[in-house]
C-alpha cells in the first residue's frame, strides 16, 4: 500500500485526464448495471403475456437498451483512451526523470552498475507503469463499483440469495493474497534478469571487435543464451503460479454460480421466487463474479508492474551525493587559479587513493601530473570538477572553495580531454560545437585550426559534416583526440584537463597534439596527466605522484637534476626513444 500511495503521487499531474476517465468508467458501470434490469423487465412482460400495453413497454425498453449500448461505446472510449493517454504521458515523464537522475549521479554510483541494466530500468521497467495506470487502476475502480452496485441490486431482489452469492468471496480474497506473496519475487527476479541480459548485450555489441578477434563468438553466444533463459525461467515460474491461481479463482466463482442456481431453485419451490427475479439474478451473476475474477486476474499484472516500479523508484530515491549546497554561489570571472589544500580522498574508507595532496597552479600555467598507473592522477583531476568530494581538505579556484559553488558554474569553467575520448554519433562539427550549441561554423573552424585538425577534416569526403560513427569509430585515435581538444578550445574554459591526451597515438600525431597544447598554453590553466614525458617537458610545474602522495615537485630540469623517480622515468624513456624524452 505504501508503494501504491507513492505511485499515485506520481500521477497527480495528470489528474484531469484521470478524473474524466474515472467518471466515464463510473458511467460505463452504471450502463452495465442498468442493462440487465431492462432485460429483466422485458422478461417479466413476456412472462405475464404480451398485450398492446406490454408491446409499447417493450418498444420503450428496446429504445432504452439501444441508448444504453451507445452510451457504453462513448464511455468505454473515454475511459480507455484517456486512461492510456495519461498513463503513457506518465511513462514518458518517468523515463525522462529516471534518465535525468542517472545523468546527475556521482561517478561512484556507476562503478558497480551495468549500462544495459540501467537502460532496462529507463526503458523496460518504466513501461510497466502503463499497465498500472491505464489498466489496473481504472479496471479496479470499475470492478469495485460494479461489484458493490451489483451486490446492492441483488440484495434488493433477494437478500438470502445475495448472501449465498457472496459465500465464495473470502476464498477468492485469501487465494489472491497468497498468490501475490508467491508470485512477486519471481517477477522481481525476472526484471533483474532482463536487466542483466541487456547489460550483457550492451557489453558484447560494444566489444564485438574483440569477440571476433579472439574467436569467442560461440562462447559469448552461450553466455547470452544463459542470461536469456535465466530470465525466461524466472518468468515461467511466475506464470506457472498464475496458471494455478486463475483456474482456481474460476472454479471458486463457478461454485458460487452453482450455489445460486441450487438455492434459487429451492427458494422458487419454497417461497415462490419469481422467474423474472431468477433471470435477473442470473444476468447479474456474471456482472457480480466478473469483477471479482477481474481483480484476481489483475493481481498478476500488478505484481509485474510493482516489480518494475521497485527498480525505477530505487533509482529515483537514490540520494545524489554531489549536489549544490543551499548557499551555493556561481563561480564567475574565473582566472584559473587552482589550489589543493591538504586534500585526501578514498573510494572506500579503508583504501586511501590520495593522501594529503597540496599544490598551487597559477592562472595560465601548465601543471603536469606523472607517476605509475593507479596512483590517483585521474582521480585528482576528477575532484577538480566535483565528480567526487574530498574526504579531507579543500580545493579552491580563484580563492573560492569549490564545494560552495554551483556545479553548473564550476563545470562550465573546466573542459576535459580524456585518453578514452568519447565522441557522439553525429558530424564532426556537431562534436566540436557540443559544449557551445550556438557556435557558428567560423568559430568551430577556428577551434579546429587551433587543435591542428582542420586540414584533416577538409581532406574527409564531407568535411565538417563527416559522420564520426558511434563513439567516433570512423576517426583515428589521434583525430579523435584533436577533435576533443578543439571542443575544449571552443568552449573557452579557463581550465583545461588533459588526461593522457597522447598516450595512444603515434609520434607524428603526438607532435600535432603537442602543437595544439602549445597553442593554448599561457591563455588557459592546463592540468595534464602524461606517461610520455615529452608531452609535458615544458610544463611550468610537474608533480610526481606515488602511492597517492606528491613525492617530487618542480620543472623538468629541476626534477632531472634531483635524480629521483622522475629522473629515472626520463632515463628509461630516453633510452627507449634514443633521444630526449
Amino acid at each position: 500500500m505504501k508503494m501504491l500511495w507513492r505511485l499515485s503521487r506520481e500521477a497527480v499531474r495528470y489528474r484531469g485526464l484521470y478524473v474524466i476517465a474515472i467518471l466515464a468508467t463510473l458511467g460505463l458501470t452504471a450502463v452495465n448495471l442498468a442493462a440487465p434490469k431492462a432485460l429483466s423487465a422485458m422478461t417479466g412482460i413476456v412472462e405475464r403475456g404480451v398485450d398492446e400495453e406490454g408491446l409499447r413497454q417493450i418498444g420503450i425498453l428496446t429504445a432504452v437498451l439501444i441508448g444504453l449500448y451507445l452510451l457504453r461505446i462513448l464511455f468505454r472510449f473515454l475511459s480507455n483512451y484517456l486512461a492510456h493517454k495519461a498513463a503513457w504521458y506518465l511513462v514518458g515523464d518517468l523515463r525522462t526523470r529516471t534518465y535525468d537522475k542517472l545523468e546527475r549521479m556521482h561517478l561512484g554510483y556507476f562503478h558497480d552498475k551495468q549500462t544495459g541494466d540501467l537502460m532496462s530500468r529507463v526503458v523496460n521497467d518504466t513501461r510497466d507503469f502503463e499497465l498500472l495506470y491505464a489498466h489496473m487502476i481504472p479496471d479496479t475502480i470499475t470492478n469495485l463499483v460494479t461489484f458493490l452496485g451489483v451486490l446492492a441490486v441483488l440484495l434488493t431482489i433477494n437478500p438470502k440469495l445475495a448472501l449465498i452469492t457472496c459465500a465464495p468471496i473470502p476464498l477468492i480474497l485469501v487465494s489472491g493474497v497468497v498468490f501475490s506473496k508467491k508470485v512477486r519475487p519471481y517477477f522481481r527476479i525476472s526484471q533483474k534478469k532482463m536487466g542483466e541480459l541487456n547489460g550483457k548485450l550492451q557489453d558484447n555489441l560494444s566489444g564485438v571487435h574483440e569477440i571476433q578477434s579472439f574467436g569467442r563468438e560461440e562462447y559469448e553466444t552461450g553466455k547470452v543464451n544463459e542470461r536469456n533463459f535465466e530470465h525466461i525461467r524466472a518468468m515461467l515460474q511466475a506464470l506457472k503460479i498464475s496458471a494455478i491461481f486463475h483456474p482456481s479463482v474460476e472454479f471458486i466463482s463457478s461454485l458460487g454460480t452453482i450455489l445460486v442456481v441450487g438455492f434459487g431453485g429451492y427458494l422458487a419451490y419454497r417461497e415462490g421466487l419469481k422467474v423474472e427475479d431468477i433471470v435477473a439474478f442470473l444476468l447479474y451473476l456474471g456482472l457480480f463474479y466478473g469483477p471479482v475474477t477481474g481483480l484476481a486476474n489483475m493481481l498478476e499484472s500488478m505484481q509485474q508492474s510493482m516489480a518494475g516500479a521497485e527498480r525505477v523508484l530505487a533509482v529515483l530515491d537514490t540520494p545524489c551525493e554531489i549536489m549544490d549546497k543551499a548557499a551555493a554561489v556561481p563561480l564567475e570571472n574565473v582566472r584559473g587559479d587552482l589550489v589543493f589544500d591538504h586534500v585526501s580522498f578514498s573510494y572506500n574508507e579503508d583504501i586511501p587513493v590520495l593522501k594529503d595532496v597540496s599544490f598551487h597552479c597559477e592562472p595560465g600555467k601548465m601543471l603536469a601530473l606523472v607517476g605509475p598507473t593507479g596512483v590517483g592522477k585521474t582521480t585528482l583531476t576528477q575532484l577538480i570538477s566535483r565528480f567526487y568530494e574530498p574526504t579531507e581538505g579543500q580545493i579552491l579556484i580563484d580563492g573560492q572553495d569549490i564545494s560552495g559553488v554551483t556545479l553548473e558554474s564550476l563545470r562550465r569553467c573546466i573542459s576535459p580531454v580524456l585518453q578514452d575520448t568519447f565522441l557522439f554519433n553525429g558530424s564532426i562539427a556537431e562534436n566540436i560545437g557540443y559544449a557551445v550549441p550556438d557556435a557558428g561554423m567560423d568559430e568551430i573552424m577556428e577551434a579546429a585550426k587551433a587543435a591542428n585538425i582542420h586540414e584533416d577534416i577538409l581532406a574527409m569526403p564531407d568535411g565538417y559534416e563527416t559522420q564520426v560513427g558511434e563513439r567516433g569509430l570512423r576517426l583515428s585515435g589521434g583525430q579523435k583526440q584533436r577533435v576533443a581538444i578543439a571542443r575544449a578550445i571552443l568552449r573557452k574554459s579557463p581550465i583545461i584537463i588533459l588526461d593522457e591526451a597522447t598516450a595512444s597515438v603515434d609520434v607524428e600525431t603526438e607532435q600535432q597534439i603537442q602543437k595544439a597544447i602549445a597553442g593554448i598554453a599561457g591563455s588557459r590553466t592546463i592540468i595534464a596527466i602524461a606517461h610520455r614525458l615529452s608531452t609535458i617537458r615544458n610544463a611550468d610545474k610537474i608533480l610526481v605522484i606515488e602511492n597517492g602522495s606528491v613525492t617530487e615537485e618542480g620543472t623538468h630540469e629541476e626534477l632531472v637534476a634531483l635524480g629521483g623517480s622522475y629522473a629515472r622515468m626520463n632515463r628509461i624513456q630516453t633510452a627507449e626513444t634514443g633521444g630526449i624524452a
